[in-house]
């Protein structure tokens, strides 16, 4: 296929509208509970918002980039994570057919929510700059991630001294959403685009604060990963970030050791490491039932039984996840998105931006170890395809040299190359 063929102006000339979207990505989780504390409204109306913002963003998308150019949809879809993604999303919507949920209309509403945020990613991708969308994606989740920082930080604590609230606003997801904003942040830097220190500083000591056992520690994981690998990063810099994050743990020890005695004393047994041992055994147990094919899209949520006073939203483990929902056919869905990620971060020639994306799989994999997500992966699909497209185009390119590899180089990653 000739470049020529795609006219170099099918590029974003204006990179607000993917700077929203990533906004919204990362801020929406503070819609429920704003809506809640501002407005009044029922816990089940902010739910309905947080997912109306997504069709929001994704009708604006349609409608700003109707008519515009844009590649075919053959070339998009070349990437085998993207293809990996699709499937997943046609397979767990085929679910639905024999699925379990206790509400077939509500579980269908966050599905569509799920493969709305991938159809908005993948329209930018395919009418503007894939690079330029790339970053501004990112840029913009960054933003919203400090707004949903800032928000938890307002709020008050919660009883065991975590932030946010327990049901809407949870620490996982706070510190979750920081954690990918920090990420970002790192591949930006090493990009040239921005270095936003500040706001990377903020985030961290959020991440800190959340108090989110878990997610912290495959964070810390992924990040000692980074500072062994990375050489894009002098001993200098690297001994500064160390002890930096010693200064953090100093500075929240008196917060720590609090955390830990009511977390051992009056915790949830079911929300402890330990205690979610009850719930794999429900999912060994009960997954056979359907071996192939699982139980369905949100099959747990209201159908499990209660363990204790928890009462569990997913398996705890996405492995664990995928194979109750999706059977063996989620575990290879599972297992083909992340090997496919994996093997385009590999291809790689900059060394620095492999280690970053490297450690975001390392983290996930690492979380995944007792967390999940109900409707989408530990690594969101949309995240999936906005990274897979970039690493396609410079894997396809062994002549140039990307922009971000040398300050003063000039030469820049063309919009469309040969597929």
């Amino acid at each position: 296929m000739s470049e020529n063929k795609y006219p170099p102006n099918i590029t974003a000339e204006d990179g607000t509208i993917p700077l929203l979207v990533g906004f919204c990505f990362a801020f929406r989780l503070a819609i429920p509970i704003l809506s809640m504390n501002l407005a009044g409204m029922e816990l089940q109306e902010g739910s309905i918002l947080k997912l109306a913002a997504g069709f929001l963003v994704f009708g604006l998308v349609c409608f700003v980039y109707l008519g515009a150019p844009a590649r075919p949809w053959s070339w998009l879809l070349q990437p085998a994570p993207i293809r990996w993604v699709l499937l997943f999303l046609f397979f767990s919507l085929c679910s639905f057919f024999w699925s379990e949920a206790a509400s077939l209309t509500s579980s269908l509403a966050y599905w569509c929510g799920t493969a709305t945020d991938v159809a908005t990613v993948l329209i930018l991708l395919r009418t503007g700059s894939i690079a330029d969308t790339a970053i501004n994606l990112q840029k913009g989740f960054i933003y919203g991630a400090c707004g949903i920082a800032l928000v938890a930080w307002i709020m008050p604590a919660q009883y065991d001294l975590r932030l946010g609230d327990e049901s809407i606003f949870s620490a996982n997801s706070i510190c979750n959403v920081c954690v990918f904003a920090v990420f970002f942040s790192q591949y930006l830097r090493r990009r040239n685009q921005i270095k936003l220190i500040f706001l990377t500083v903020f985030l961290l000591v959020t991440i800190i604060r959340s108090l989110s056992k878990t997610t912290i520690a495959a964070f810390f994981i992924s990040q000692v990963y980074v500072l062994v690998q990375d050489r894009f990063m002098s001993r200098k810099t690297k001994l500064l970030l160390t002890f930096f994050v010693a200064l953090l743990v100093f500075c929240f020890w008196s917060l720590l050791e609090a955390y830990y005695n009511i977390y051992t004393t009056t915790g949830n047994q079911a929300e402890t490491l330990t205690g979610r041992t009850a719930i794999w055994s429900y999912i060994v147990n009960a997954a056979p039932e359907r071996p192939w094919i699982g139980h369905g899209f949100d099959s747990m949520w209201n159908v499990v039984p209660v363990f204790g006073t928890f009462e569990a939203r997913h398996a705890e483990n996405e492995l664990l996840e995928q194979f109750y929902s999706y059977g063996v056919t989620g575990i290879v869905l599972l297992c083909g998105i992340y090997i496919s990620l994996y093997r385009y971060i590999r291809r790689l020639a900059h060394d620095s931006v492999r280690v970053v994306l490297a450690s975001i799989i390392l983290f996930v994999v690492v979380r995944g170890v007792a967390e999940a997500e109900p409707f989408d992966l530990l690594l969101p699909l949309w995240t999936v395809s906005f990274i897979a497209l970039p690493l396609r185009q410079e894997a396809m390119m062994p002549g140039t040299v990307p922009r971000y590899m040398a300050k003063g180089v000039s030469q820049s990653i063309p919009a469309i190359n040969n597929g």
